[in-house]
């Protein structure tokens, strides 16, 4: 397995930064490589990508959720990958993220590449769009404020995008990976 950790500091509360990390459907406008993530459910997530030329699928799932704390995943399908992302508030309005990444290359391609720290860099470029992706807005697209602990899901009382979505109230898509994803 092969291990990624990158960090990067956001100039916006860690409500904001945690509520827009939620969004996993909107993570191909700032993730290289990353083509699709739909939300299935409030746990599981289906992962379309391109690494290394080659299209990947897999499913993931979310089996620790804290608000404005972490977000972690573990691959059940396809490629495998597991990881974790932090949000710690620094400041009043500014958000330390940390993404901890583990994977498993395929082939001599993969390996090459993570060989040369390509893998890495594509993380700290995506964490540097996110940060743009981020800061350029007034508020986040939307949230879900719930708590996932192993099987077991709790949801916030009122509604968000996300959860709204889920619950088919809403017909527009977006939304973003939880992290910690290999």
């Amino acid at each position: 397995m092969q291990i990624i950790e990158q960090s990067i500091d956001v100039d916006a509360p860690v409500q904001k930064v945690y509520n827009q990390w939620t969004q996993f459907e909107e993570f191909p406008e700032f993730m290289q490589g990353i083509e699709e993530v739909r939300q299935l459910d409030e746990r599981r997530l289906h992962w379309v990508a391109s690494i290394g030329g080659k299209r990947h699928e897999w499913d993931a799932e979310i089996f620790d959720q804290v608000p404005d704390q972490r977000i972690a995943w573990r691959s059940i399908s396809g490629k495998r990958n597991e990881g974790v992302v932090t949000f710690d508030k620094t400041s009043d309005n500014k958000t330390r993220v940390d993404v901890r990444i583990s994977y498993e290359p395929e082939g001599a391609l993969e390996s090459a590449g993570d060989a040369i720290g390509l893998a890495s860099a594509r993380i700290k470029g995506d964490l540097k769009r996110f940060k743009e992706f981020i800061e350029s807005r007034d508020q986040e697209t939307g949230a879900w404020r719930g708590e996932v602990h192993g099987q077991e899901v709790s949801r916030e009382a009122g509604t968000t995008a996300r959860s709204k979505r889920l619950h088919g109230e809403v017909t527009q898509t977006g939304g973003m990976p939880d992290a910690d994803v290999k």
